[in-house]
C-alpha cells in the first residue's frame, strides 16, 4: 500500500478522572511528540469515561476504521477498569490469559517475592488473538490487537511502551508523512475578510490545508490572525507567496509566524 493512502494515527484517552477534570491528561501531548519525532502525526484524539458500553461502541468503530490507535487507560482489574472487556466485546472474542503475559506477571511477582494471585493473573487476560506490549517499568504488559494498542494510564509506563510499538511495528512509516507548514501573522486581520483568499488557495492547491487562528490580542501582542498552509513541501512556498501578495493587496501588514 502506498504510504500516502494509509489510514491515520488516533488516540483514545480513557478515564473518568480525566473527563471529570480530576486529573489533567498528558498522553495527547506525549504521543504527538513521539509521532512527530518519527515524521508522523495524530489524525484524531477522543476522550472517554469509564463506561463499558460507550467504550465498546467506540472501539467497534475504530477497529473497523483501519486506523492505528493507541488507547491509554482502563486495562487494570479494579471495578472502574473496562477497556479489556470492551475491546473483547468490540472484537466479538473472549478474554483469555495470554501465556506471554502470564510469564511476565509471574516473573514480576517472583522479583517482588509476592504471591501470584488470580487477580494479578487477570492483568494478563486479553482478547483472544492479542499480542503483548512489554512494560519496562514493572513487566505488567499491555496488549495489541491488529493495529490497536492498549496501554496503562500511568505515563511512566505508557510512554516507553508506545515508543516500543512505534519502533517495532511502524518503522516503515517513519518520515512518510511528508508535509511542512508555513504561516504569517496578519496584524489586525479579520477572518471574514481573509476567507475568500483561504478558499481560493484550497481550490488552487488540492490537498493543501489552509488554516487560520485568530488572536484577540492582549497587553503583549496586537490582535492578529495566524494564516498559513500545510502540505506538500514543493507547493507550500508558492501557496504562501500568493497569500502574502493578497494580504498585502488587502492593506494588511504581516510578519512570519
Amino acid at each position: 500500500m502506498n504510504p500516502q493512502t494509509r489510514s491515520g494515527f488516533g488516540a483514545l484517552i480513557i478515564g473518568d478522572e480525566i473527563v471529570r477534570g480530576k486529573r489533567k491528561d498528558k498522553h495527547f501531548e506525549a504521543l504527538a511528540e513521539h509521532l512527530a519525532a518519527r515524521g508522523l502525526h495524530l489524525a484524531w484524539v477522543q476522550y472517554l469515561g469509564d463506561d463499558r458500553e460507550r467504550l465498546t461502541e467506540t472501539l467497534r468503530r475504530s477497529f473497523a476504521s483501519g486506523d492505528v490507535v493507541f488507547s491509554f487507560g482502563g486495562i487494570g482489574v479494579t471495578p472502574d477498569d473496562h477497556t479489556r472487556q470492551a475491546a473483547a466485546a468490540a472484537l466479538g472474542v473472549e478474554l483469555a490469559l495470554h501465556p506471554d503475559a502470564e510469564r511476565e506477571i509471574r516473573a514480576r511477582m517472583a522479583e517482588m517475592q509476592q504471591e501470584v494471585t488470580p487477580a494479578r493473573l487477570e492483568l494478563g487476560s486479553f482478547p483472544v488473538g492479542s499480542r503483548i506490549i512489554p512494560n519496562p517499568f514493572n513487566r505488567i504488559p499491555g496488549f495489541s490487537h491488529g493495529d490497536h494498542h492498549f496501554l496503562p494510564g500511568f505515563p511512566q509506563m505508557a510512554w516507553p511502551m508506545a515508543e516500543w510499538v512505534l519502533d517495532t511495528s511502524y518503522r516503515d512509516r517513519f518520515g512518510t508523512e511528508n508535509t511542512v507548514e508555513s504561516a504569517i501573522l496578519v496584524w489586525d486581520g479579520l477572518e471574514g475578510t481573509l476567507l475568500p483568499l483561504m478558499r481560493r488557495i484550497e481550490a488552487d492547491y488540492p490537498g493543501m490545508v489552509v488554516f487560520s487562528l485568530p488572536n484577540f490580542g492582549n497587553d503583549k501582542i496586537r490582535r492578529h490572525v495566524e494564516l498559513g498552509v500545510r502540505g506538500d513541501p514543493d507547493r507550500v512556498p508558492a501557496a504562501m507567496a500568493e497569500i502574502e501578495a493578497e494580504v498585502t493587496r488587502l492593506g494588511y501588514a504581516f510578519d512570519r509566524a
